[in-house]
């Protein structure tokens, strides 16, 4: 009996756990995501369903002349869940209120890969930039090597910025990975 639960120890290890999309109706995200916690912790599978993300983004709202920060979602109608997929945590997910299914061809959830996940900045912690708005910086990589240019964005994020370079005469924004500039 022993050696069984063994195995499905091995079988469910916080190695397996990755990142999966949810559809909700729109509006549900946050409901959604109180939901399958409020299931999670009533049952004690912290350790299968470990996050529920309904990411948010800082935006300027301009109304009747006032400027505001207000959060958006950045993915609307969408939940993003870190777990360890089988039959019982699939089951959970799918039969909460305002869930309309998993992201993938039919109903066999696919789950994100590195890259994605990379992209969209969730399962990880943003990394910190010694730079800011304005500061000179220098490419190092890529096509744009050696050219010098001024920070206009900063995306902690995606791991990239926005450098204003000047490409044959003309200050052009340029998108560019943390990786391939060092500040002057």
């Amino acid at each position: 009996m022993s050696e069984e639960i063994n195995k499905v120890e091995v079988m469910n290890s916080p190695a397996d756990a990755r990142w999966y999309v949810v559809h909700t109706y729109s509006g549900y995200e946050q409901k959604v995501k109180d939901n399958i916690a409020k299931t999670v912790e009533n049952r004690g599978m912290e350790h299968l369903i470990q996050e529920i993300s309904v990411p948010m983004q800082d935006v300027e709202e301009t109304k009747d002349g006032k400027t505001k920060m207000v959060q958006r979602k950045v993915f609307p109608g969408y939940v993003l869940i870190y777990m360890i997929m089988n039959d019982e945590t699939w089951y959970i997910v799918r039969n909460t209120r305002g869930v309309t299914s998993f992201v993938g061809p039919g109903s066999k959830p696919v789950p994100l890969t590195d890259m994605e996940v990379r992209a969209m900045g969730i399962g990880g912690k943003a990394e910190e930039l010694d730079l800011e708005l304005g500061d000179s910086v220098r490419v190092v990589a890529g096509p744009f090597a050696d050219s010098v240019g001024h920070v206009k964005e900063i995306n902690t994020n995606k791991r990239c910025v926005v450098v204003n370079l000047s490409i044959f005469g003309r200050e052009t924004p340029v998108e560019l990975d943390f990786t391939e500039i060092d500040k002057i």
